[in-house]
């Protein structure tokens, strides 16, 4: 190699000085760009020559570097992956062989199946990679190995499975795979060795490769300067002569000399060269005056925008003479001069400026000097002065009217922040990030009784509570006590706030809020008298407003209280305690009077009892007791009978002498109940079965008394679903003129036909309608039934239906009532209402301005039961009835008593002169149809006539009538004349 490396080197020097002399000839004739593309192509070539040649020899190098490392390691690793899969499947066998789980073994089987394949791919990628037929042979036979040992395992396990588990039986197996296990570690023991040593081989090729080249190059780089030295020195010659010329052509033009001659040059670039700075000369002549025109256009534009702008601007010259000024400043010149010259002018009267403007003499002592300047009109200027580099001065006036008025606004604002602050109802604190004071209000000084002197800005946090403690306000309490104590309570809520009470007994509401610079807020206000009314309300919450009793919330626990003891101890007694007739007293003496009467029965009622005892109002008239130690039911007793005797005592109201009853049920614990449920439960059915015993008396719970209840609540819920089931039906009983001497209407009565209690009495079930707000729409769907049926019958019957006082306070019984004859095309003269004088007690204005909108309707008002109520007769002059029905009770006593006949007499008559219709009720007996005709009254009803009958019977009702009656009203009715 080293003699063809030195022939190949001299033959390269001599084809290099060749063409060395063939260069030096084309440069000495032709151009400089033909030499210098001449000396170009050489070096190229050179260039090409050399680096072809070094990248072919690093490709070479690269090519054997590449064999080495990819290719000899790449195998090695692939041999050595598939050693380590075939030692795992050795290790999987071995587990196999240790289990007879039958799950283990099909996993281990997949798992011994994975690395075979694993195995055959690795060993596959060896082969490939290998650089030897040795290795490549090595390869093979570990494949051979390695599939032998896998069949030879299989067979094993096969036989091992056939022989129920038995590990034994498969021992000559096992000694057959360890043959196979040696060959297959050898092989690839080869592998790896031979792979390497092909790696190595190629190295050592490689290395020899490299040096070979580096020689080579070292050579040709040195030929290459060589050369390169030789090129350059011939262009220097050709070149520096014609430059020097052409430079001393440039450096006149670019002193400004633009009238400088230029030699011709000759044909090659030089020449061209100065030809090109002859043009570049008239060029640059033609430039400048583009230039100076532009110039002065941009000049006449700056003048144009100085004119049009908003501030006001003035040059003034080294000599402080005006050089230029803008109309905009020539106008607040005018207005006042001492604008440009302040300190060399006298003020102008009217001329105020917030401060003088200096004239400095040195320039640069002035710039950025701005101050403010007030115009005769009233407006506002900015004055800034900027030096120039001649040594003069440019002043810019900006009116800031605008501004100032802002300003003053914001001052304006600010004063009235600083007065909301200083009138506001809570203190407040403002302290930045470092926890420093930035403001505080008078209000905070006051809470906290703080001399606003010593309350300073830039105190911290600690320094005011150390304020606050030497006021006193904070008794024992020192500033660390109070910062634990704060950060305690924050760290607990959510939220910033707490409440702080103070030694005097104050309380200070104290709330934190953090704000965006990283400070915080905090603002405290006295909430002493709001706590209070808190606490007033908490009290209110439990306690009755009227009475001061407590109310069921806090009776209800007292209860629980007396449950929990009563297993400690004695008994206990649950009183329901309902005043009698204490509507009547309400209705008819006024609210005011019924609010001082339960307040009377109030204080009666806790003077009945002990300390340990609670008195209770339940709402309205019902009030409730629970008596401890109650150690039999003679206790009680005594207690109820004092109740009863005080309560039922005679009340001085207002002027009124009052006496009202009570009733008291009585539930005993823990006979009657041991929950606060059942014990109210069985107490208020005891009232209850006080009430129908005649009021003004007790009685103890019975569990009879759940029966009934419990038979009550059964109407109740049959009373609810009747109207659903259509369980309702109307009869009617016939009404009978005793001047006509025939059937003038019929009386609407409800009946409930229930599907198992059979005719319900409607004594029985309308009380509990009314008691449980059902007697509403019952009585709508009677006033509708009837009112439909009434329409078919002839026109000289009417119809009458009975209203209750419930109804009549519902609002909305005119525009029901207007609907049903709407809808049932009834005329308003035949429907008449009957009414109890229970609905005009007291006499209210509601009432009587409903039965007058009822009567202007057309309808008829009838007065129902007549003398059985408790009102005064004054009614009859608020509101015209139409009829008087004079109750059964005087009717059916009228022949017996003279009492009654008088009433009845006495009743008609005064119908009479009213005008009223009277109607007698309950006629059984000829006697009584006598006595009544005998007494004046117009009309009869009762069971004389008919029943009361279905609407289907209404026609053979009123044939039977109008046939059995003629004859004995006319035998009768003499004999009534002559008695």
């Amino acid at each position: 190699m080293g003699p063809f490396v030195g022939s190949l080197a001299q033959a390269v020097l001599e084809t290099i000085r060749s063409i060395i002399a063939r260069l030096s000839r084309l440069v000495a004739r032709g151009s400089i760009r033909t030499g210098i593309l001449i000396f170009c192509l050489a070096m190229s070539a050179i260039a090409a020559a050399l680096g072809g040649y070094a990248s072919l020899g690093i490709r070479h190098a690269g090519d054997l570097v590449a064999k080495t490392f990819d290719e000899s390691l790449m195998s090695i690793n692939y041999a050595r992956a598939a050693g380590t899969d075939f030692a795992a499947m050795r290790v999987a066998s071995a587990q196999r062989l240790l289990t007879q789980d039958p799950t283990v073994h099909a996993r281990l089987d997949a798992e011994i199946d994975e690395l075979a394949k694993s195995l055959s791919e690795d060993l596959t990628i060896a082969a490939e990679r290998s650089q030897s037929a040795r290795a490549a042979q090595a390869a093979a036979k570990v494949r051979e190995a390695a599939n032998a040992w896998i069949a030879l395992h299989r067979r094993q396990f096969q036989t091992s499975a056939h022989e129920d588990g038995n590990v034994e039986a498969s021992g000559g197996e096992i000694n057959g795979v360890d043959p196979y296990s040696k060959t297959v570690n050898q092989q690839i023991e080869l592998l790896v060795n031979y792979t390497a040593g092909d790696g190595f081989l190629f190295r050592q090729r490689a290395i020899a490769a490299i040096n070979r080249d580096l020689q080579l190059n070292v050579a040709g780089l040195t030929v290459a300067l060589l050369l390169s030295g030789l090129f350059s020195w011939l262009l220097a010659r050709r070149i520096i002569g014609p430059v020097a010329i052409a430079s001393k052509a440039a450096k006149s033009i670019a002193d400004g000399d633009l009238n400088t001659s230029i030699p011709e040059g000759s044909g090659d670039e030089l020449g061209t060269l100065l030809t090109a700075m002859g043009r570049m000369r008239d060029n640059i002549r033609a430039m400048v005056d583009r230039e100076v025109a532009q110039r002065r256009s941009a000049q006449a534009r700056l003048s144009d925008a100085l004119e049009h702008s908003r501030e006001g601007v003035v040059l003034l010259d080294q000599n402080g003479q005006i050089a230029l000024a803008n109309s905009r400043a020539s106008e607040f010149i005018r207005c006042s001069p001492q604008l440009v010259h302040p300190l060399r002018t006298a003020r102008a009267p009217g001329a105020q400026h917030s401060r003088e403007l200096i004239l400095q003499e040195d320039a640069n002592e002035v710039e950025g000097v701005e101050s403010e300047a007030q115009l005769p009109d009233g407006r506002w200027l900015r004055v800034s002065r900027s030096p120039t580099q001649e040594g003069g001065v440019i002043l810019v006036y900006s009116d800031i009217s605008g501004l100032k008025q802002q300003k003053a606004e914001l001052h304006a604002t600010n004063l009235r922040l600083d007065a909301a602050l200083t009138h506001m109802s809570q203190g407040l604190c403002l302290y930045d990030g470092e926890g420093r004071l930035q403001v505080v209000n008078r209000r905070f000084c006051e809470i906290f009784d703080i001399s606003p002197e010593l309350v300073l800005p830039g105190m911290t946090f600690q320094d005011v509570l150390r304020l606050s403690v030497a006021a006193g306000n904070h008794g024992s309490h020192t500033v660390a006590d109070l910062l634990t104590e704060s950060d305690d309570i924050l760290a607990r809520r959510k939220g910033g706030n707490y409440l702080q009470q103070l030694s005097d007994g104050r309380v200070v509401s104290i709330a934190h809020r953090a704000t965006s610079d990283g400070g915080w807020l905090i603002s405290c206000e006295d909430v002493t008298e709001q706590q209070r009314a808190q606490s007033q309300i908490a009290f209110m919450a439990r306690h009755d407003a009227l009475t001061g009793l407590p109310n069921r919330s806090l009776f209800a626990e007292r209860i629980e209280q007396a449950v929990t003891e009563a297993g400690r101890g004695a008994g206990f007694a649950v009183f329901c305690i309902d005043l009698d007739k204490f509507k009547q007293i309400n209705d008819t003496l006024g609210h005011p009077v019924g609010d001082g009467l339960l307040c009377a029965v109030a204080a009666r009622l806790s003077a009945c009892v002990r300390e340990g005892d609670t008195v209770a109002r339940l709402g309205g008239d019902e009030f409730a007791l629970v008596q401890s130690e109650v150690h039999n039911a003679e206790d009680a007793a005594h207690l109820a009978r004092r109740i009863v005797e005080r309560v039922g005592a005679p009340y001085e109201l207002n002027g009124h002498r009052v006496i009202v009853g009570c009733s008291v049920g009585i539930s005993l614990a823990p006979g009657d109940g041991t929950t606060r449920e059942t014990l109210l439960k069985n107490a208020d059915m005891a009232l209850y079965r006080s009430k129908m015993d005649g009021r003004g008396t007790w009685r103890f719970f019975e569990p009879a008394m759940d029966a009934s209840l419990q038979s009550r609540r059964a109407l109740e819920t049959d009373l609810r679903a009747a109207m659903d089931k259509d369980e309702f039906d109307l009869f009617y009983q016939p009404i009978y003129d005793l001047r006509m001497d025939r059937i003038s209407g019929f009386e609407a009565l409800l009946r409930w036909r229930h599907p198992e209690r059979g005719f319900v009495p409607p004594d029985q079930f309308i009380p509990v309608a009314e008691e449980i707000g059902l007697i509403t729409p019952l009585g709508e769907w009677v006033l509708n039934r009837a009112c439909k049926q009434a329409a078919s019958w002839p026109n000289e019957l009417k119809i009458a239906v009975n209203v209750s006082a419930t109804q009549f306070r519902d609002p909305r019984l005119a525009a029901v009532i207007a609907k049903a004859l709407d809808v049932s095309t009834l005329a308003p003269h035949r429907l008449e209402l009957e009414i109890t004088e229970s609905v005009l007690l007291g006499n209210s204005a509601e009432t009587i301005a409903t039965l007058h909108e009822l009567k202007a309707r057309g309808l008829r008002i009838a007065l129902d039961d007549f003398g059985t109520g408790y009102s005064s007769l004054s009614y009859l002059r608020s509101f015209p009835f139409d009829k008087l029905k004079i109750d059964q009770s005087f009717v059916r006593d009228a022949t017996a008593t003279k009492g009654s006949k008088l009433i009845v007499r006495a009743i008609t008559s005064l119908g009479k002169s009213l005008g009223m219709t009277t109607t007698a009720e309950g006629v059984e007996t000829i006697e009584q149809l006598n006595q009544m005709k005998a007494e004046g009254c117009n009309e009869a009803q009762g069971y004389l006539f008919s029943r009361p009958v279905p609407a289907t019977e209404l026609a053979s009702t009123i044939l039977r009538l109008r046939n059995g009656l003629k004859s004995l009203n006319r035998r009768d009715w003499s004999s009534a004349k002559a008695s």
